[in-house]
């Protein structure tokens, strides 16, 4: 991540003053820094965390070199820093921390102040206003400032026990300087948690020696007996006590490199900017309502309600549901991966695969159903099997259409799922084993005479099984069905298109079909056409036939939230009502 981590403190006789900085380097360490890498001597044990290598390099200077890097470094002049390290971090000639990052080649760098005059004004701006206008109600808390020619910064600001100074505390911040608005706004509850565990652990600290030094003389009752001594005088005597010494640790500033360190790497890697090409698709829309939705359900769920849940009812689970019922069900630890990868080898691996193992009839019935919204019951006794045609299935419908119950122990209507596995020993009743609005999958143990040969060398499992396909509405040979199912059909059959090439033939389909979705319902439930121009419409678009018309309207189903609520806003605007009379 492209910015500055920087430790900053109120000096009672300088103001803010800027204490401790961490910054990435995508390029030579600058010349305060180092001219290169030094091995043996001055230089710690190494420790790996987190990808970096934590060394904390120290460059070492001959004096010439420190002498010439202090005359022109642009930091504050020795006039204005306090005698007793108040103002100052690391000893004069210090020449700071490096971190290496292996896997990127990025250098983290600590000093007291960035090396470029540019970045030192930077994060002068910063810490001044940090520390005087820009603060949360209480002194005491995150705030968020900036602008696009001096950047935007995240500012922590926190109390520090001191029992000799004014108030027996003093004020710092922790800010975090970048360029990027969106970024930094988007890593506020990532940076307000870990520089909230930095905050804590300082202030922790401190409190111990404030603490033990109040135990051994008290301040507030000397400074009583005290109370006509000059301000002035006790003002330059307590203002130059350094925070090493508040909180007792000698090795504070190595750790506050590493801490700054982790949080630049950390907080750059857990965002990654995605290319998006025109207007996101509606699974995308569906995708992110059902994300919101769980969210919204996650943090309103308490012990109370999962009690007052049927036991009977199964849990819906990101889009999908995972019956109760069965102890199988449940996720697995760690430990059974193996055994988990040994039995999904008797899976479908694509709709290609399904319909080699099928057959091409049944599997046409089977999409047919699919695309119409019907209700599709597997049975079987290897759950992995259930699932994996499901995950195969469902690539044909849009997100929003899709309702899975993988596996269950009773027969659930079709309201609640479209998508239902069920265990061999389940009765279902016999109205829906005779309705044209759902298909059954029977998964058997195959006789050997039947066994099909094996297609794939990792598919022998699948050999053992029988499918069988049936339902009371089959669909005929000869029926034209769906316009998407023949093109479907022409992708799996084509043997010079692979598997992920008509995976981006689905894409495409579903997304052609999605827009005749879109139209028909603006022209039909938004603008009320009459059935004579809905029916112009349909030929239009080329989905005039039975087939085609049910198809749309189960799809329909499978709307965003947010298309629907964008077309109805707009349809109850002024302006939108103005320009249709």
């Amino acid at each position: 991540m492209n910015a500055i981590v920087a430790l900053c403190h109120f000096c009672e006789l300088h103001g803010p003053r800027t204490l401790f900085c961490t910054e990435v380097l995508h390029s030579p360490l600058p010349q305060g820094a180092g001219s290169g890498d030094i091995s043996g001597q001055n230089e710690p044990a190494e420790e790996e965390e987190g990808g970096i290598q934590m060394s904390s390099r120290i460059r070492s200077h001959s004096p010439a070199e420190g002498a010439s890097a202090d005359s022109s470094s642009p930091g504050p002049k020795k006039s204005d820093m306090c005698e007793a390290s108040g103002c100052r971090s690391l000893a004069g000639g210090h020449p700071g921390y490096v971190s290496h990052d292996k896997e990127t080649s990025i250098k983290y760098v600590s000093h007291q102040h960035p090396n470029h005059p540019q970045l030192f004004s930077i994060v002068r701006q910063a810490c001044v206003r940090s520390l005087s206008c820009e603060v949360c109600p209480g002194r005491e808390g995150p705030i968020f400032f900036g602008d696009e020619q001096h950047g935007f910064v995240f500012s922590h600001t926190f109390f520090i026990k001191d029992s000799l100074a004014r108030g027996f505390q003093r004020w710092y911040s922790i800010i975090t300087i970048m360029m990027d608005r969106i970024y930094l706004i988007n890593s506020w509850p990532f940076l307000l948690g870990k520089i909230r565990g930095i905050i804590d652990e300082l202030q922790g600290k401190a409190l111990k020696v404030f603490e033990a030094e109040q135990f051994g003389c008290p301040q507030r009752a000397q400074r009583m007996n005290t109370a006509f001594t000059p301000f002035l005088h006790q003002r330059n005597g307590n203002a130059a006590r350094s925070l090493t010494s508040l909180t007792n640790d000698e090795n504070l500033w190595a750790c506050l490199h590493t801490s700054f360190a982790w949080l630049l790497k950390a907080c750059g890697s857990r965002l990654t900017e995605k290319l998006l090409e025109g207007a996101p698709t509606e699974d995308t829309l569906v995708q992110m309502e059902k994300l919101a939705d769980l969210k919204e359900e996650s943090e309103g769920w308490d012990g109370s309600e999962e009690e007052e849940k049927p036991s009977s009812q199964p849990d819906v689970v990101e889009g999908q549901e995972l019956s109760k019922s069965s102890p199988e069900t449940s996720l697995m630890p760690d430990c059974n991966s193996w055994n988990v990868a040994h039995r999904r080898l008797s899976v479908f691996r694509s709709l290609r695969h399904m319909r080699q193992v099928l057959g091409a009839s049944a599997f046409r019935m089977l999409a047919w159903h699919v695309l119409m919204g019907n209700q599709v019951i597997w049975k079987a006794q290897d759950m992995d099997l259930v699932q994996s045609a499901f995950d195969v299935l469902r690539t044909m419908l849009p997100i929003g259409c899709v309702r899975i119950i993988p596996y269950s122990d009773q027969y659930e209507e079709a309201y609640r799922c479209n998508f239902l596995g069920l265990s061999p020993h389940v009765q279902i009743p016999p109205h829906i084993l005779s309705s044209e609005f759902a298909v059954l999958v029977e998964v058997r143990a195959a006789p050997r005479s039947s066994l099909y040969p094996t297609l794939f060398e990792d598919e022998q499992s699948l050999n053992k099984y029988e499918f069988v396909v049936t339902s009371g509405s089959p669909v005929a040979a000869d029926r034209v069905g769906p316009t998407i199912l023949n093109k479907i059909e022409a992708a799996l059959t084509n043997q010079n298109l692979s598997v992920d090439v008509v995976d981006q033939c689905l894409v495409c389909l579903k997304e052609e079909w999605m827009n005749k979705v879109k139209v028909l319902f603006k022209f039909t439930k938004v603008d009320s056409r009459p059935k004579e121009d809905t029916q112009k419409l349909l030929s239009i678009l080329g989905a005039a036939e039975e087939d085609n018309v049910k198809l749309l309207k189960f799809w329909m189903t499978g709307l965003s939230k947010t298309y629907k609520s964008h077309l109805m806003s707009t349809v109850r605007s002024p302006t939108s009502s103005e320009s249709r009379n």
